[in-house]
């Protein structure tokens, strides 16, 4: 019988089954993560709830936790014009991401530990954007607009 050989991948890739990917700490690199594709069984992880759509015209809502690895989910679908908003709780006090800052954004947010913070932004293209630490090392989440 065929097993893969997944090692330290499963953890990642219980993560993208779940629509969260694990990502380095303080990185200082702001390239677009790597990505990967490998077919792992349905039984690794348990299905993601089905949470209604938002109504048309609505801000996209996401869920976001910065932990000692980084931002997660660290990449987040949107469409050019649709506005987003992230719902940003800091789980940890062992991170240098105590500010958020979206790139060619204006200003940075403040994240209080254990505290939701809402920030909206509209994506004016379409691409990859990144979003990280104010102070540029731990850059590890991204927008992808399409």
């Amino acid at each position: 019988m065929w097993r893969p050989k997944l090692g330290a991948a499963m953890p990642v890739i219980a993560g993208l089954l779940l629509g969260v990917a694990l990502a380095p700490a303080c990185r200082k690199d702001v390239g677009p993560p790597p990505t990967t594709t490998a077919e792992v069984p349905v039984s690794a992880a348990p299905a993601p709830s089905l949470a209604p759509a938002p109504p048309v015209g609505a801000a996209t809502r996401v869920e976001v936790q910065v932990t000692e690895s980084g931002f997660v989910p660290d990449t987040i679908p949107g469409q050019v014009g649709k506005p987003i908003t992230l719902v940003v709780t800091r789980k940890t006090d062992r991170t240098c991401a105590r500010e958020l800052v979206i790139k060619g954004q204006p200003g940075k947010t403040e994240l209080p530990l254990d505290h939701g913070v809402e920030v909206t932004f509209t994506p004016a293209a379409a691409g990859r954007l990144p979003f990280g630490c104010a102070m540029g090392m731990m850059v590890s989440g991204t927008f992808d607009i399409h």
